[in-house]
């Protein structure tokens, strides 16, 4: 089927496909209901534009394609290689689909992890590397490779540092730079790019540098006398065109670390202290532009999506903290971005607009704030797209779209594992990330877990209990803005009517 989110009014459109298909492996381009509204534009407080200001909005398609992975997806990695493969990473599988979303497959072969207790996945964006990495237990890390897309796959079982306790992992490529471990890795025949490893080990984040292209990581180690509170959880490793690479820990303070030597030294710094971050909370998250900007987001104590942005490659940020969620979503968490030219962002994360709830009994009988750790089963939540074409603006607009037409979880939202609920089944079925990332030419691609599905999704009387599935699931943008201004309008991009 062929969905289409409009910002007017995020109108989901159903159109006939021929061939609308289930694959040999159970995977299939699926049905998700219509539903009519859910847009918003608003300014850098999450209050609402006059939108006669900004006629150029209502003109400007925002259409957004469903895809059913057909397979369980917690903690889903998306990456897209420069021949239009789309690549959905979670569980053991390295799915594939390079028809648009409409027929995926696994990829994995026998060089590749057998199990998982953690999985991540990443696209080199200049290389084309596809990386499929995944935690064994607490021991160590296997990461595979490939560099045709998907058809054959290298890999290391014991590919991550000192042994053992290895936890939270996280991979990333980036340019060289002229120091540290830069000036040896200009040197190597092996790889274009450095690739980078991050974990953490009770104690703090432990990050590493690959010279030849992630098969072995020589150098690196534990991150010393930075924010590594928390037990050194953190989020995705990010990388700029400059060089710089920066690394989020889970941390009160919204914080960054970055390194402008590969990984030999880091440095520290703070923002956000307007905002706060709630307890107990989710990973912050950071993305760069073609120009290494930097944007930094986070949910805030209040729980709206907040950001940051530093124009001097990590060494200063903006202290006043910008609201991305519109006031009307009073309750989010797992927030990711990706980013194009200066200014343009996109922005995912689920979110609530329940807002009668707030100051009734939460799961525990106390007073919810918003926290979605203890949201009651009046509370849905939703997947939210967020885009803006000028953020580095003095006064930015964000364009927010809700864009699935039925709740994504009904009810709480684990967000410390060590005080999960067992409510028709563990509230921890999301597991901790989404994930979202541009292709080549702009376009943005979304992954998330879908945890009420089926007759949860059917039914409006649905509750928490009903609300316990994980299933694959990507948006696309089908047609809309690029993040790249020199590609102006994306045409449409459906997946084809025939296979």
């Amino acid at each position: 089927m062929k969905y289409v989110a409009s910002i007017i009014g995020l109108m989901m459109i159903s159109l006939p496909l021929s061939g609308c298909l289930q694959s040999s492996n159970n995977s299939f381009f699926s049905d998700e209901p219509s539903r009519i509204e859910g847009e918003f534009v608003t300014d850098s407080m999450g209050m609402p534009v006059d939108i006669a200001l900004y006629e150029s909005i209502l003109e400007m398609p925002f259409d957004f394609i469903f895809s059913n992975v057909g397979e369980d997806g917690p903690e889903p990695s998306i990456g897209i290689t420069s021949s239009g493969c789309i690549f959905f990473i979670a569980m053991e599988l390295p799915m594939r689909s390079c028809d648009h979303g409409l027929s995926w497959e696994n990829t994995r072969d026998f060089t590749q992890a057998p199990f998982t207790s953690d999985p991540y996945g990443w696209v080199d964006p200049v290389t084309d590397r596809v990386f499929n990495i995944h935690m064994m237990g607490l021991e160590s890390t296997w990461i595979g490779w490939s560099d045709n897309d998907g058809e054959s796959w290298l890999g290391n079982p014991h590919d991550s540092g000192p042994l053992p306790l290895n936890d939270h992992i996280k991979l990333a490529t980036g340019p060289w730079t002229s120091d540290g471990y830069g000036i040896p890795g200009t040197l190597t025949p092996l790889y274009d790019e450095a690739v980078y490893f991050c974990y953490n080990k009770l104690a703090g984040i432990f990050c590493y540098t690959s010279f030849d292209g992630g098969a072995t990581f020589e150098v690196g180690g534990q991150i010393y006398g930075l924010a590594t509170t928390n037990g050194g959880l953190h989020g995705a490793i990010t990388t700029a065109p400059d060089g710089t690479v920066y690394v989020t820990p889970r941390v009160e303070t919204p914080t960054v670390i970055f390194s402008k030597d590969n990984g030999l030294t880091w440095d520290t710094r703070e923002m956000g202290e307007d905002v706060g971050t709630p307890n107990p909370r989710k990973n912050s998250e950071v993305a760069t532009d073609t120009n290494s900007n930097a944007y930094h987001i986070w949910s805030g104590s209040d729980f709206g999506v907040y950001m940051s942005h530093s124009t001097d490659s990590g060494e200063s940020w903006s202290q006043e903290s910008v609201r991305i969620s519109p006031v009307e979503v009073i309750s989010t968490t797992f927030p990711q971005i990706d980013a194009g030219d200066p200014g343009r962002i996109a922005i995912t994360y689920l979110g609530s607009e329940n807002s009668s709830e707030l100051g009734l009994p939460n799961i525990d009988g106390e007073t919810w704030d918003g926290n979605p750790h203890f949201a009651s089963s009046n509370v849905s939540y939703y997947l939210y797209i967020t885009f803006s074409l000028n953020a580095l603006d003095p006064n930015p607009i964000f364009h927010t779209l809700r864009v699935s037409p039925d709740p994504v979880q009904i009810g709480s939202i684990c967000l410390n594992s060590g005080d999960c609920r067992d409510i028709g089944g563990s509230n921890r079925n999301l597991l901790d990330f989404n994930d979202l990332h541009i292709d080549r030419d702009g376009r943005v691609y979304v992954a998330f877990a879908d945890g009420c599905t089926s007759s949860c999704a059917e039914n409006l009387n649905s509750t928490a209990e009903d609300s316990r599935s994980r299933l694959g699931s990507v948006y696309y943008l089908g047609n809309g803005p690029s993040l790249f201004e020199s590609v102006g309008m994306l045409t449409e991009f459906y997946p084809p009517e025939n296979i």
